[in-house]
């Protein structure tokens, strides 16, 4: 059930370039259902009015704690950013559709790109947790732009691509994924459209889910301003707001 929260910072920290966690704490962690879920967030500016939306990298409902990660970029984002440790910050959700794990044991590959690597981490310890053999390859522009890297590689086979080849291999996910000498039984990906278009075209003989990301207005379906079109009827949008985020990638046209 989505609701709207004052939630306390625990945690506040840079843990890459322009890149920030947050941990938060409220009652609205107990409603999460699923790894992908998003949250929309109040930077607190009379100038920013249109929340942030910011994927759950990682929830506790114990502990009634999430965390967010999120890159500084925007002059909200970067407002949010000044926050400090006992500040609260008012947030709606969770929203979205998020992943389904699979119901069989499955060796599963996980893909992401930059910012959308955050809420691949829940995903993956939510299937390994469930007896999934987890395979990861994410991307980032750099070594400075580089987080989770140790975290994810706790949880299974973990490999890095940088454009510039700073850290791990020079080049895309794609072409890491082209080198792996393994059969995976479902694709997991988040991050940049141009990443998951590419997957997209080479993934077609086994399951793939995407997350997608779009700047969104309402964040609940109401203004239409994050569309995708539906693959066979082009002049039928899904909301991803709402429809999504995470999608099969044979519903969509991206």
């Amino acid at each position: 059930m989505m609701r709207i929260d004052d939630m306390k910072i625990i945690e506040h920290q840079s843990i890459a370039a322009n890149t920030f966690r947050l941990v938060l704490e409220g009652d609205l962690v107990n409603e999460i259902s699923s790894p992908g879920q998003f949250v929309h967030v109040q930077t607190g500016s009379e100038a920013h009015l249109l929340r942030r939306p910011i994927s759950i990298s990682e929830f506790n409902q114990e502990t009634k704690q999430c965390t967010l990660i999120y890159r500084a970029g925007g002059e909200g984002t970067k407002l949010l950013s000044k926050k400090q440790a006992g500040d609260k910050l008012n947030v709606l959700g969770p929203l979205g559709n998020g992943y389904s794990l699979p119901e069989q044991a499955s060796s599963c590959l996980i893909v992401g790109g930059g910012i959308g690597v955050p809420p691949l981490y829940e995903l993956s310890k939510q299937l390994t947790g469930a007896g999934h053999h987890v395979t990861h390859v994410l991307g980032f522009q750099n070594k400075e732009a580089v987080f989770l890297k140790g975290e994810f590689s706790e949880l299974g086979l973990t490999f890095i691509a940088t454009d510039d080849g700073t850290e791990g291999q020079k080049g895309y996910v794609t072409d890491v994924i082209e080198q792996l000498n393994t059969a995976f039984d479902i694709v997991y990906a988040c991050g940049p459209t141009p990443m998951l278009r590419a997957l997209q075209s080479r993934i077609t003989n086994i399951p793939l889910f995407i997350s997608l990301e779009e700047r969104m207005g309402c964040g609940i379906g109401a203004c239409f301003a994050c569309v995708v079109k539906q693959t066979g009827n082009e002049q039928n949008y899904y909301k991803i707001c709402c429809d999504g985020p995470v999608f099969a990638a044979k519903e969509v046209v991206i």
